[in-house]
């Protein structure tokens, strides 16, 4: 950014399907570059190497048909089990970290923010990184709603994997901004933008 002042960092956090990637992709059109970590993690989890380290922990059941990695296999050893999460994200962290850090590096000197959308954003203590740090909060009923439609989920399927993260209340309490979103895409813009307008001119 060629020695211009640093954009603010913005985590994301919020529950599952509560819509944390439609705020990321507001705040990209807002003019914000945007680390959306679950894609990382997919470019990390593609690497053969971190495919033949997985292999040998885990046996060929982790791979698919079509030779990538079985992601539903992978989640069902690592949620539940912390010590096999925790061996898990002490090989993709570090890789995901770089990629973030070449993100920002490449952003123009115009750009609004630098946005981390990491489901485990305090876990990782990437907070610790953040000027400021979005809530987006949406009702038990939508956000069922929405992983059962988009993701084939079953409700316990999110009660799940929420139990293997900092609870809700805590997330919402250590978030300097909240963003209800349980109405219109027109409405969830214009929070987006008021948050945004009000983390930059803090």
């Amino acid at each position: 950014m060629n020695g211009s002042p640093r954009p603010p960092v913005i985590g994301l956090v919020g529950g599952i399907g509560s819509g944390k990637s439609a705020v990321a992709a507001i705040l990209e059109d807002l003019g914000c570059v945007v680390s959306d970590s679950d894609r990382d993690a997919r470019e990390v989890l593609a690497d053969p190497k971190v495919l033949e380290v997985l292999q040998g922990w885990w046996g060929d059941a982790i791979v698919a048909t079509d030779g990538r990695l079985d992601r539903s296999e992978i989640a069902a050893r690592v949620f539940g089990d912390p010590a096999e999460r925790k061996r898990l994200e002490d090989l993709v962290h570090p890789r995901l970290h770089r990629l973030r850090e070449d993100r920002f590096a490449a952003a123009s000197d115009d750009t609004c923010g630098l946005v981390i959308d990491a489901p485990l954003l305090f876990e990782a203590h990437l907070d610790d990184q953040c000027d400021a740090i979005i809530f987006v909060d949406a009702s038990i009923d939508r956000r069922i709603e929405r992983v059962v439609t988009s993701r084939g989920w079953e409700e316990a399927e999110l009660h799940r994997r929420e139990q293997a993260q900092i609870p809700l209340d805590e997330k919402r309490r250590r978030a300097s901004h909240v963003i209800e979103n349980d109405g219109t895409r027109s409405e969830l813009e214009g929070r987006v933008g008021v948050a945004l307008d009000q983390i930059r001119n803090a």
